[in-house]
């Protein structure tokens, strides 16, 4: 659920999120499009909240012990 606008609200540019998420504008361009970050247009501009920003950063947060598939087994030398 996407929460309401309220005043306080701080609004961030497509290139201000990019460079917060250090990815490029291509790579939040498609996280906007499917679905993994809210985004609005007003006219011909993009933006995104800030809290929305924050909130993908802490669903991105790898759980320690899943990424054993990334490195391999240590190999073993041929004792002689």
């Amino acid at each position: 659920m996407i929460p309401p606008v309220t005043e306080g609200t701080i609004w961030m540019s497509t290139k201000q999120a990019s460079a917060y998420l250090g990815v490029n504008l291509r790579t939040l361009y498609r996280f906007i499009d499917e679905g993994e970050l809210p985004a609005f247009k007003f006219g011909r501009v993009i933006r995104l909240r800030q809290n929305d920003v924050e909130a993908f950063v802490e669903s991105a947060r790898i759980t320690p012990g899943s990424l054993e598939h990334l490195y391999p087994e240590p190999t073993r030398r041929a004792t002689r």
